[in-house]
């Protein structure tokens, strides 16, 4: 008898998809330099572009002898794997205006990627070094990425909106396919209740909650008003029950002429406070109101708790409040100038048994000190000052700048300090240098901002937002630092920031320049995200929005869910039994 012969096991095909690396032509209007000459990403068949045709890759400014910012951008961007299985992304570095870079002649910008989501610290590498990092570009792509990684001109495609695409490559599917859908909007895809539900009781009814599935892979569980009138609880039966799914809901604009909002709840009610732009910049006025939306009625009263004041120094640029508490105490941050125009980091405390919206109920402020009792800033201003209470202590974040708006301008920059609760208009550390803006989004066009600090703590990590690009205009954004609660918050070690902005005026049709943003939690324990911006690309009125901060299913803040795309506000149905 012949030996039976075995089929050779088949060998599985990878599916495999193109991406695109590309930049976008430079538009005055709505996409100017420090936008345009990122890298953008485009992929599958269809050449979708990732994060709305936003860039993701931004190259980072160079910091001069006279420490001022010198922006930079990127042009001919390449794409390849190295031999070690890194997601390489290459491109020429130039200055914002798109000229020749002197300073990395005969070097490439280049990132590191396994996932296309989260991208390494860009690296300044010659081009032996990327020949060296992968067999295929001394072979066979040579020609294709070399020639647009290194100077090449690139060629026109139809893929993200027929911009120029100077090369791709293929990558495995179960790459390219999750990096499609992190990029993309997140949006609600369903709502599921449970079955086969029994009760004994209404608490039992009011605990059942709906769930909530988004199309990032994430999901939440929502409280659901249950109507239970039909149903009788002294004896056994079986009922169909309607409930009704409510998401807070804000319309855009809210308040007009205001920037920075902090929303806040003290004592059962809810209490408004910003930068009054309509009576510039002059004086801090309060609402409040027994909800959140009733901050924003028409008949809502805005009531000045400190206004102006030449006997106590405050004059003007009466900037950024923040209600805190810090120990055992309410505190309002913010930046206050006299009549020298400088604008400096006070607080203010609440007096035991005051009222909010009464300025009797408040102390003198107090200018912000060094640990040594001398000013916190000598030279430049100081503003924005917010507070992190994490397991690692308690610390202030402010934004400080020199020489504004002359050829020195060193941009504005965020700084950290600990301090005691006790004290906190002292600090206990000397300050730190967290971060600067040196990225494109964050320096587009000389605005040079690194402001508006606000964090966060969730699930054992500290999370502070924060804007760059112009304060009352469409390019204004929203950054993102991420460290460890436990970690020491004044070592700059312990942060990581986003190169990519995390909320633009691409995140939301109709909004522009998001930015200046405060977070509060809602009576339903939501995370809310409160921001000011524009009601379009040329209005420079700034305008107040809220809505819901998403969470990914890896715990990451999501802040660009618009409101049509979260949990619809509508009724369901569910059965129960009635056992007793």
């Amino acid at each position: 008898m012949s030996k039976m012969q075995r089929n050779p096991p088949r060998r599985k095909v990878k599916k495999m998809s193109k991406v695109y690396v590309y930049t976008r032509p430079v538009s005055e209007e709505n996409y100017p330099a420090g936008l345009a000459r990122s890298v953008h990403f485009a992929a599958g068949d269809d050449k979708t572009p990732l994060n709305r045709n936003y860039g993701i890759l931004f190259a980072s400014g160079i910091i001069t002898e006279k420490n001022t910012i010198c922006p930079m951008g990127v042009k001919d961007p390449g794409i390849f794997v190295s031999d070690d299985g890194d997601i390489c992304i290459c491109a020429e570095r130039v200055l914002e205006n798109g000229d020749a870079d002197e300073l990395s002649a005969g070097k490439f910008v280049l990132w590191k990627t396994k996932d296309l989501i989260r991208f390494s610290d860009e690296e300044l590498v010659s081009k032996e070094e990327l020949l060296n990092m992968s067999r295929a570009l001394r072979s066979e792509k040579a020609s294709k990425v070399l020639q647009s990684a290194f100077g090449g001109t690139g060629s026109v495609g139809d893929a993200a909106e027929g911009h120029t695409v100077p090369d791709c490559t293929e990558l495995e599917d179960r790459i390219v396919n999750p990096a499609i859908k992190y990029w993309s909007q997140v949006s609600c895809i369903g709502i599921t209740l449970p079955t086969d539900i029994t009760v004994t009781s209404a608490e039992d009814i009011d605990n059942v909650q709906a769930f909530i599935s988004y199309n990032d892979d994430s999901y939440r569980e929502k409280s659901v008003s249950w109507d239970i009138s039909n149903v009788l609880f002294d004896s056994d039966g079986e009922y169909e029950i309607t409930g009704h799914i409510s998401q807070q809901r804000f319309r855009f604009p809210l308040a007009e002429g205001y920037g920075d909002p902090v929303i806040f709840k003290w004592e059962g009610k809810w209490y408004y406070i910003s930068t009054n732009d309509n009576l510039n910049d002059i004086g801090f006025y309060v609402r409040e109101a027994g909800d959140v939306q009733g901050l924003f009625a028409d008949d809502v009263e805005a009531v000045p708790i400190l206004d102006f004041d030449p006997s106590r120094n405050l004059e003007q640029t009466f900037w950024a409040p923040e209600f805190h508490v810090i120990g055992d105490d309410l505190w309002i941050l913010f930046a206050v100038s006299g009549h020298s125009w400088g604008p400096q980091c006070h607080m203010m405390k609440f007096k035991k048994g005051g009222r909010i919206n009464d300025p009797g109920s408040w102390d003198d402020p107090v200018r912000v000190v060094r640990k040594d009792g001398t000013p916190l800033a000598e030279n430049g201003i100081t503003l924005d000052m917010t507070y992190i209470k994490a397991a690692s202590g308690s610390y202030v974040i402010w934004s400080y700048r020199e020489h504004i708006m002359d050829p020195l301008d060193t941009g504005s920059m965020l700084y950290i300090a600990s301090i005691d609760d006790a004290q906190p208009w002292m600090l206990t550390s000397d300050p730190v240098l967290l971060t600067r803006p040196l990225l494109g989004w964050e320096n587009v066009s000389g605005t040079i901002n690194n402001e508006g600090p606000y964090g966060f703590v969730k699930d054992g990590k500290v999370y502070v937002t924060y804007s760059g690009g112009a304060a009352n205009g469409y390019t204004y954004a929203l950054g993102l630092l991420t460290a460890d609660e436990e970690a020491d918050l004044t070592d700059p070690l312990s942060w990581s920031k986003s190169i990519t902005p995390v909320l633009t005026f691409y995140s939301v049709e109709g909004e522009y320049g998001p930015g200046h943003n405060s977070f509060f939690t809602n009576d339903d324990g939501e995370l809310m995200i409160a921001y000011h911006g524009e009601t379009s690309i040329t209005e420079h009125l700034r305008v107040d929005g809220i809505r819901r901060v998403h969470f990914r299913d890896d715990g990451s803040p999501y802040f660009q869910m618009a409101a049509s795309d979260d949990v619809p506000d509508m009724d369901v149905k569910m059965k129960i039994k009635v056992r007793i």
